[in-house]
């Protein structure tokens, strides 16, 4: 196991807190963070796994339960997260989900929640923990895009444009921002082996394993913990990681 405590890659005396933390990146960003000597309070509506989850982790991860979709629930999450940990440095909205297909054939009350959890649930909990940064003059605000976000894919219309709408965020927020110390930025991976990839056709995913175009978990949190270990006067805006089979 790497010591990232004793590269440039510390967060030694961080908090770091990540929305859909149970299972994923989410959670593979938790076990990097810690690795890394952060304190990490992992946010999620599964109780249960939860804490399964931090048992297994240790004593500086924090389970914090919370339904994305409640909004009430959302915009409380900050004296959740300072109780647990005691302060907040890194803020990662990483929940999402995912659909695919024409939109012909769609449903859109399926696209309501998809969108509603990718864009309203993930803007809301920007801004119930911003006010905090911003008051302490120093902080990082991390979403899990996607390559969605900036190259249209043909075969999820709703999924990309609630990236792109994530996109316009980050460069907007991040502007309004920047003059308190706080960073706004993204990762934007290509296709991750995690759950939201559960309703590819079978043939697709069988397609996508064989010929190396799907990344792991793992590799994605390495980009986010180089993100927000950069020095404080540099802000990485975008990071797109791809795997090296994808033309794009």
């Amino acid at each position: 196991m790497t010591d990232f405590t004793q590269l440039n890659f510390s967060l030694k005396g961080k908090v770091a807190a990540i929305t859909g933390a149970a299972s994923g990146i989410g959670l593979e960003c938790a076990r990097i963070f810690l690795q890394a000597g952060a304190k990490v309070v992992l946010i999620d509506r599964d109780q249960e796994e939860l804490q399964r989850l931090t048992d297994e982790l240790g004593e500086n991860a924090y389970p914090l339960v919370i339904d994305l979709l409640n909004p009430q629930q959302v915009s409380g999450m900050l004296p959740g997260i300072l109780a647990a940990a005691g302060r907040l440095d890194i803020f990662h909205a990483n929940a999402g989900a995912y659909i695919g297909g024409p939109v012909a054939e769609g449903d859109p009350d399926v696209w309501d929640r998809v969108l509603n959890l990718n864009i309203n649930a993930a803007f809301r909990s920007v801004q119930a923990v911003l006010p905090h940064l911003i008051e302490q003059k120093s902080g990082d605000i991390l979403f899990t895009s996607s390559i969605a976000g900036v190259v249209p894919v043909i075969w999820e219309p709703i999924y990309t444009a609630s990236k792109f709408a994530v996109q316009a965020f980050v460069h907007s927020t991040r502007r309004q921002v920047a003059q308190y110390g706080v960073r706004v930025g993204a990762v934007l991976p290509g296709p991750v082996v995690t759950a939201l990839l559960d309703d590819w056709p079978k043939a697709k995913m069988d397609e996508a394993l064989a010929n190396g175009s799907l990344m792991q978990p793992r590799e994605v949190a390495e980009a986010v913990l180089f993100m927000v270990t950069r020095s404080k006067h540099v802000t990485v805006r975008d990071l797109v990681i791809l795997p090296n089979s994808v033309d794009l």
